[in-house]
Order: C-alpha cells, then structure tokens, then sequence
C-alpha cells in the first residue's frame, strides 16, 4: 500500500496515559500528506493519575507499545513525541508589546518583538512545554495572521504557554528514554487532543474541550485558536469501573467489561427487564454471586446504569464548575466537546448535554490514511493529534530565541527561511 508514495520523514509519537499506553509511527510523504506507517497500544503500568509510579513498569510498557506500532510499520524510530495529561498541567496567555510609531512593520520588528516575548513567560517554578506565537495584535486589534508590510503605532503577540509540574515530567521523559528513544517534546494533552478534534473555526469562535480520561479530566477552553483557560480534575472513566465493582461485589476485570458492554448514560424503560451476566461467555463462574444478583448471576441492566448515572452527575458538576471558573460562554462559543476513552461510553453527549445546558459532540479522531480502524476512536485522539502537531512543528519561541538571536541582530535576512531553518534544526 505504501510502496507507491516515497515517505519523505518518519517520526513516532507516544501517549502515556493511564489506561493504556499507545504509540504511532507515521510518514510524511513526497506530496506532503500524513501516512499512518503503523499504530499500537497496550494496557499501561506504572501510571497513576498521569504519573509515573513504577519506572520499570512504565518504561517496560512504553517499550511494547512503540515496538508494536514500529513492527506494524516495518520500520523504526528513535526520536518520539511525548503526549501527557497528568503532571499538573497549567497553561498561560502571555502578552508583549513593541511601539512601531505608525510606520510599516517591517520583519526585523516582528523577530524583536519573539525575542522579547521570552521574558514575559513566569513558569512560577514549572516547567515550560511549550511556548508558542498564538497571533498577533496591531494597536490592540486581535487576530492577526501576519502583520508584516502593514502599519501600525504597536505591534503585540500573544503567547500560549504550556506548563507543566517538573519533576512528573522528568520521570515520564526517563521511562521512555530508558526505552531507548530519544524525545523531540513533550505536548500537553489539551493542545494534541485540540489538533485532532477540533477545527480551526472551533478554536477562533470558542469551544471547550472536555478529555474525559481514565483517572484525569482535563477541562481546555480554546478562544482565538489558543488554549485560554486549563483546569484538571482528578476523576477519570477509571472511577465509574471502580464504582461498579464497589456497588456489586465484583472484580475489576468484570466491572470494565460491563461498562463497555453493556454500560450506558441514558437509561430507558426496558433496564429494568433486562438481566446481563456478570460473566463473560465461556468465563467459568468463581466465587460468591454479585450483590442484587440472581440465582444465574446476573443483575439489572437499570441497576448498572445507576451506578454509572450517579458517578457521571458528580463529574459533570466538577466540569459545570470548572467552566464558570475559566468563564467559558460568557462572551461567545457554547460548544463543548467530549474526547479520551470516557467519551467512549454510549449516551454520553447526550446526559452531557442535559447535565451542562449546552451542545454536546463527541470528538473523534480525524481520519489519517493508513490509521487502523481500532485507532479512529476518541480514546485515542490524543495519539493522532501528536501526530498531527510534530507535522505541524510549531515554532517555539525559546529555540528561536537561542539559536536566531545572532543572525536576528547582524542579518536581518527575513523570519520565514530563518525560522524554519531554527527549528528544522531544532526538532
């Protein structure tokens, strides 16, 4: 399938998440277009909450993960993006402004006005991800795309910074070094999930984007195509699994089973009717009957979403609460958006859509050509929107600051070519 399109670059990208660990390997071809060379996940270890737990486990299961997606592709890789959703993410606008005094703006004005930006960044003793140009404003006019050639008596740019709790992020940085593989970066997940998910008219307008994961909720309101407010809550899909055993008397393995299977946000009439074993066919039966069971060991379909309705009711009210807080909706954008593993369980967009008072979609994952069918749904969005960001290879304005400041001061030989020289050479 591959063999008639030259692959130009391979890279690889890596989500660590809670519940399962996946990794990808992807191309990009002569023409410049995105190919899936190979994809795998595995059940993750050694992560709890986003963080690293165990180093051995982890790096052990990063290992399988990436090797599973490289023996897919038939080919490896050594350099991986690193997408991560625990770790106290935190993001920041950073705002700088330069006078121009009315006059026409020229490039050496913009290539000042990135450099000086890195001083406005305040990590507060985090670590910063990323620090990117989001746009740029003339005389407090927002949205600029390029304001080079026009006039204007201040030229401002507005810089998402990405934050994160530095010592999580060096544990997870050393599990996948200790797997043997170098990493180009570590991406937030909020910004992967927000390529994969989200249209650019989405970002602009305002959207919040809710990854309902399996021990973390990440709650990122995008305005203006950035991310302008983060909040996290520890409560993941990891919880109502948890919440069926307790409620039952069962073990994990089979509380899981039955969410997916027969679990739902949206009760109906017929529930109460319909009995579902705990065990799975073929499963030979151990130990006592699960609790509301009969005499064959099955329980009530309505019991089961019960349970699953009530733990969704608290999260929503911690998600309702996050939003008021970041003040999503009070000038424009309504739209929320639900995506990571959780936002697989049926009905959810519409309980959401109840329980938030606002339009409710599911994200799924945007259709990349070679991507496995298994991979296209919206527990792994983030994977894909790794993919789709180190295509983009954003620029930083720390790497262009370090290796462009010399050449920004004596040549003044135009941002663009420069630029991209930075960070080709950077990545």
């Amino acid at each position: 399938m591959m063999a008639s399109q030259r692959i130009s670059r391979v890279f690889g990208a890596v989500n660590i998440g809670s519940f399962r660990i996946s990794a990808i390997v992807a191309g990009i071809s002569d023409t410049g277009e995105i190919i899936v060379l190979g994809s795998g996940h595995r059940a993750s270890q050694g992560i709890k909450r986003g963080y690293v737990t165990d180093m051995r486990a982890a790096t052990y299961a990063v290992r399988d993960a990436v090797e599973r997606a490289e023996k897919m592709a038939n080919t490896s890789v050594s350099r991986v993006w690193i997408g991560c959703s625990g770790a106290g993410l935190f993001s920041q606008i950073a705002n700088v402004d330069i006078e121009i005094g009315g006059r026409r703006i020229e490039q050496e004005d913009i290539d000042h006005l990135l450099i000086s930006s890195r001083d406005v960044i305040q990590p507060d003793g985090r670590m910063v991800l990323h620090a990117q140009p989001a746009h740029y404003t003339l005389d407090g006019a927002h949205g600029v795309a390029n304001p080079k050639g026009l006039h204007a008596e201040s030229l401002g740019v507005d810089i998402h910074v990405m934050l994160a709790d530095g010592a999580p992020i060096r544990n997870v940085t050393e599990a996948v070094q200790n797997a043997h593989l170098e990493v180009e970066g570590v991406v937030g997940s909020p910004v992967a999930a927000g390529h994969a998910c989200l249209s650019p008219e989405e970002r602009d307008l305002g959207v919040a984007l809710v990854e309902f994961g399996a021990d973390v909720t990440n709650v990122a309101v995008y305005s203006m195509g950035m991310i302008v407010g983060l909040a996290s809550i520890p409560f993941g899909s990891n919880d109502l699994t948890d919440a069926i055993a307790s409620a039952f008397g069962i073990r994990r393995f089979q509380a899981e089973r039955l969410k997916c299977v027969n679990g739902s946000a949206i009760a109906s009439p017929a529930d109460h009717r319909e009995m579902i074993p705990i065990n799975a066919p073929g499963e030979e039966p151990s130990g006592p009957l699960a609790r509301h069971a009969d005499d064959k060991n099955r329980i009530p379909r309505a019991e089961l979403i019960a349970v699953i309705t009530t733990q969704l009711g608290s999260l929503m009210e911690e998600i309702n609460r996050a939003l008021k807080d970041l003040r999503f909706g009070e000038k424009r954008g309504q739209q929320v958006v639900f995506t990571g593993g959780g936002a697989e369980l049926v009905g959810l967009a519409d309980y959401a859509q109840s329980a938030l008072g606002k339009p409710v979609r599911v994200g799924h994952v945007p259709h990349l050509k070679g991507l496995a069918e298994a991979h296209m749904k919206p527990g792994f969005a983030t994977m894909a929107g790794l993919v789709l960001y180190a295509e983009a290879d954003p620029l930083d304005i720390r790497s262009f600051r370090e290796r462009d400041q010399a050449e920004v001061r004596f040549g003044g030989t135009g941002l663009v070519g420069r630029v991209f020289h930075a960070v080709r050479e950077y990545f």
